[in-house]
């Protein structure tokens, strides 16, 4: 199962997604931090941190932080863990990366979600944050979090879901698909990350409903798998490999 359609007006299909991501996040790196943090009214950090906690993040577990963009989630875990030594960090962006190793003394690793590069039964926890609609697929993307769990390990997804009530979808369309952009342009002076932006609302839009990721993560065996709702806006996405 994909994500979300192609977004055919940034490629062509399902097999360029990939390098279109990659190059997208490498040219909006360096402003992605700033961009974030004020687009979502300076909560970002707090929350990312409260969420690892509640799920189970606890020192001497070993974290997978997969799509880690610029380490905010990885950031947000050593307030937990107590240090970056047990943090491993992948994303298929360099751009992401470079500015993540300013931040960050943890372990970085250039790939995908869907082919991690690291043995079965290696990690405790494993994290995703806001980046599920960037893979190509959700099962294989889930299969490969499985394999590299260990044997009771854990999964929290973080993600933005698309309200379903009318006032709260157009409020939710109106600032990630317009406003939001807009100002990112005015306040970085950068097309690249205005178009991050709005490549963000265009697959928030697009996303497969929640009950299809709950499914997918059923498909690829993990058990104990719910979905936490907040705010009407944000979803937690837990499961266990058994």
């Amino acid at each position: 199962m994909i994500p979300h359609p192609p977004i055919t007006a940034r490629y062509a299909g399902s097999a360029e997604k990939p390098a279109f991501v990659r190059h997208l996040f490498d040219d909006g790196a360096k402003y992605y931090d700033a961009v974030v943090d004020w687009g979502f009214l300076h909560s970002g950090a707090f929350y990312r941190r409260w969420a690892q906690k509640r799920h189970g993040l606890k020192p001497g577990m070993q974290l997978l932080d997969v799509a880690c963009g610029t380490g905010l989630m990885a950031e947000a875990a050593v307030q937990i863990l107590g240090s970056a030594e047990n943090i491993t960090c992948l994303d298929p962006s360099e751009g992401m990366l470079a500015v993540a190793r300013t931040k960050l003394t943890a372990r970085f690793v250039l790939g995908r979600a869907e082919a991690l590069p690291f043995a079965d039964g290696t990690f405790d926890f494993l994290t995703m944050g806001y980046a599920l609609r960037h893979v190509a697929s959700l099962e294989g993307a889930f299969s490969e979090f499985r394999r590299v769990l260990r044997p009771g390990g854990k999964l929290l997804i973080l993600e933005v879901t698309k309200p379903t009530r009318r006032l709260g979808a157009f409020m939710f369309r109106l600032y990630f698909g317009r406003i939001y952009p807009s100002l990112t342009r005015l306040f970085t002076r950068s097309r690249e990350a205005a178009t991050m932006m709005t490549y963000f609302w265009e697959t928030m839009d697009a996303c497969v409903p929640p009950h299809s990721v709950l499914e997918a993560l059923r498909t690829s065996g993990f058990v104990q798998v719910a979905r936490q709702p907040l705010l009407g806006l944000f979803s937690e996405y837990t499961a266990l490999k058994a």
